[in-house]
């Protein structure tokens, strides 16, 4: 494991030219450890000249200062994504870290501030639990639902709130680099290491600790289980910096905190992103996008939202298909739920469900994506996205093509592509779907032979028909 290579090397690892840029070579950016390549996904996205946004193109899209010329790089990675070698910064964009109408300059300063900020939070992490930042991760629960540390066999701490080791699956100390035990920072001490971070008397602040410690050993599992199939992650210091990242958001989301699914959300952008800062902020974003789905309650999960929507697409683009399906008990559509969750990781290869993701995001770009990240006054999101609606065709060309559709119907902007991609997966099933299934337990069978089968473009390409037609028919009624 020590020889593993880090995320710097992959991307450093023989930059093709795009001509000669194959699914196998796309491939090698993410190698496969050799025994899983006959569980994953066959790779189907392949870069293609002069439609892929190659490094030459991302180049030439920025001024001299450095703005960048949003409307071509969009058209671009429509036409046919983006390429390895440049997808991290580009994703930068596309999730809204930074506005293209902006200098060199001014991203270098934003960038250095997101970096110190983000400093600053995993040291208030560190302080309550040192493991943090140590390069090491732990899979076993820290504390009881009381608050009491929990104990390994031997009667030690596995993580103690009194400055004893936290130990590793095996009951052995966790070491930090200089081979002394990590320790675990107590609540109620008089440390300085966490006096100001930790008030005694601040009942919320020390139920958030709690729940925040209680979700950690969670975190471990998913990161255990994320992406297993990659090198990438054979490195274990990869695999703390996914914790690390995951750990500290859901230190700050104190609404959310941490969920399952997340993790898949994360893994690409600290792949991607050769600094943990700046994942982070590329992972923080996308999650602004996604963090409704993660809202769960007694009565009802995140996504439920995204499921109704999906219910009521295909109830007018598809109404044999919807009666058929409420006969089968399945008009919640929960067989959806991963798919929307965690964006169609399970049906794609690795490559090419990074390929969907960014082509998805460009076709829901928005310009005023960034600005409304940073507005303070924090009124609904589609309600800033949309404020200030484009009156000539040269600013129209910064929407992407799906948003574009939205502003020239005035429909709701509230659907997600993702959710017309699903509806669009059921249409083509129609037939099979109609015919063979005749029970939920033939919907998910039938859904599942997707995996591996699904061509991105294509699939996308039939989203946006649905799209169109869904809005047609809406208009109607």
């Amino acid at each position: 494991m020590g020889n593993s290579k880090s995320s710097l090397d992959f991307k450093n690892d023989g930059v093709r030219a795009m001509k000669n840029s194959s699914s196998e070579e796309l491939d090698s950016y993410y190698p496969v450890r050799p025994e899983c390549l006959a569980d994953v996904p066959k790779t189907r996205f392949k870069a293609r000249v002069g439609k892929t946004l190659s490094e030459r193109r991302w180049k030439a899209a920025f001024s001299k200062d450095g703005y960048l010329d949003i409307a071509g790089v969009l058209r671009r990675i429509q036409r046919g994504g983006i390429h390895p070698s440049i997808k991290g910064a580009a994703w930068e964009f596309l999730l809204g870290c930074f506005d293209p109408e902006s200098t060199f300059v001014e991203r270098n300063q934003l960038r250095q501030q997101r970096r110190e900020q983000y400093a600053a939070w995993k040291s208030e992490c560190q302080k309550i639990v040192p493991v943090i930042g140590s390069g090491k991760f732990i899979t076993s629960a820290i504390v009881s639902d009381d608050g009491q540390p929990i104990t390994s066999d031997d009667g030690q701490p596995i993580a103690s709130d009194d400055g004893q080791p936290i130990a590793s699956d095996d009951g052995q100390p966790i070491a930090s680099d200089d081979g002394q035990p990590i320790e675990c920072a107590t609540s109620t001490s008089n440390s300085h290491d966490n006096s100001d971070a930790m008030p005694a008397d601040n009942g919320d602040f020390e139920k958030k600790v709690l729940q925040w410690k209680l979700s950690l050993h969670q975190i471990g599992l998913d990161v255990v289980r994320t992406d297993r199939t990659l090198v990438f992650y054979e490195n274990e210091a990869n695999q703390a910096k996914l914790w690390d990242v995951l750990s500290v958001y859901a230190w700050m989301d104190k609404d959310i905190g941490y969920v399952q699914g997340m993790s898949d959300i994360c893994s690409p952008m600290i792949i991607l992103l050769e600094n943990e800062a700046d994942a982070y902020w590329c992972f923080e974003r996308a999650m602004r996008r996604l963090r409704e789905n993660f809202k769960c309650s007694t009565d009802s999960i995140g996504v439920q939202s995204q499921l109704s929507t999906l219910a009521q697409i295909v109830k007018t683009v598809d109404p044999k298909l919807h009666q058929h399906l409420e006969e089968l008990d399945g008009g919640e559509y929960l067989f959806a739920f991963r798919m929307l969750m965690v964006l169609f990781r399970r049906e794609f290869s690795f490559v090419d469900s990074l390929y969907l993701w960014e082509v998805m995001w460009a076709m829901e770009y928005n310009p005023n994506i960034y600005s409304s990240y940073d507005d303070k006054r924090q009124p609904l999101l589609s309600e800033l996205l949309y404020d200030d609606k484009p009156n000539d065709k040269h600013k129209l060309k910064e929407y992407g093509k799906f948003e574009r559709n939205n502003l020239k119907t005035g429909a709701e902007p509230n659907s997600a592509l993702s959710v017309f991609l699903v509806a669009s997966v059921l249409e083509t099933k129609h037939r099979r779907l109609m015919k063979e299934a005749k029970g939920l337990d033939d919907v998910v069978e039938i859904l599942g032979e997707i995996s591996g089968n699904l061509d991105a473009r294509k699939a996308l390409d039939e989203a946006l028909k649905v799209h169109k037609k869904y809005l047609k028919q809406a208009k109607k009624s």
